[in-house]
């Protein structure tokens, strides 16, 4: 894996430096060359940036180093997730997170769930949460970080959920939220992976006796695409959708907060 991330980076830099330093054949077209031009700037230091830190844990270091300790008498829920929970009442026309709760947002945007496994114990367990409330899997299925199989989302899940179970931390599971595409990603038809996903991890939480919040129902449509008006793009809730979404994951950590786990 070492040797992979060594590689692509070489790949990258020596990629970027050889388009600079070449220049193009004198019969080639200036918007030929635009077009064509095998290195954007911007996009390599995303990408640069991205190889030496892939979980992002530089978001929620500083974050995390100064959340003062949970209050036993009002206990800790980390919600862990991709833009869906980063941008709930961080972004304008989404709502409010949760006023006066002592509820902590650790959603990245973009990030899948092997990202969020190997952030999850700086961003979840040293925090010391009663519950944690997991979303994810949708930027699975979207490819964000290379092709993905279920099976692979749920040894991600398998793999988070025995880390807070082996904390004391209670565990929610949500549906991954309908979508009939992604903006990002076109040409993926993601209805019936979220579908099959959501059968497993229905199942998941009620073997292992976890909570499972079921989003999708309150929000999708009978074709699998988020019901019209509670979406910014088909993928994203707005604080319509977020105002649904509030009081069933309200619910679930309070039944998680109540059950031995």
């Amino acid at each position: 894996m070492i040797r992979r991330i060594a590689l692509l980076s070489f790949a990258l830099t020596f990629g970027c430096l050889a388009a600079m330093a070449s220049p193009a054949p004198a019969s080639q077209s200036a918007a030929s060359t635009k077009a064509e031009a095998p290195c954007n700037p911007a996009k390599y230091q995303q990408m640069k940036n991205q190889l030496a830190d892939w979980p992002d844990l530089a978001r929620y270091r500083k974050a995390d180093a100064e959340l003062p300790p949970p209050n036993p008498k009002r206990p800790r829920v980390v919600f862990m997730g991709d833009s869906i929970t980063d941008i709930w009442g961080r972004l304008k026309g989404t709502g409010k997170f949760f006023p006066g709760k002592p509820y902590v947002n650790r959603g990245i945007s973009g990030q899948t769930t092997p990202q969020m496994l190997l952030r999850f114990q700086q961003d979840v367990v040293n925090l010391h949460p009663a519950a944690v409330l997991i979303l994810a899997g949708t930027n699975d299925i979207a490819g964000n970080t290379g092709p993905t199989t279920n099976e692979m989302i749920e040894n991600n899940f398998r793999s988070m959920t025995e880390i807070a179970r082996a904390n004391g931390i209670k565990v929610i599971l949500a549906s991954i939220t309908p979508a009939a595409a992604y903006p990002w990603h076109l040409g993926i038809n993601p209805v019936p992976r979220i579908r099959e996903m959501n059968a497993w991890l229905k199942q998941y939480c009620k073997k292992n006796h976890f909570v499972y919040l079921d989003y999708y129902d309150a929000l999708a449509q009978p074709d699998g695409a988020m019901k019209p008006g509670i979406s910014f793009d088909g993928v994203h809730p707005n604080a319509k959708g977020f105002a649904i979404m509030a009081p069933l994951a309200e619910k679930a950590i309070a039944k998680a907060l109540r059950s031995p786990q």
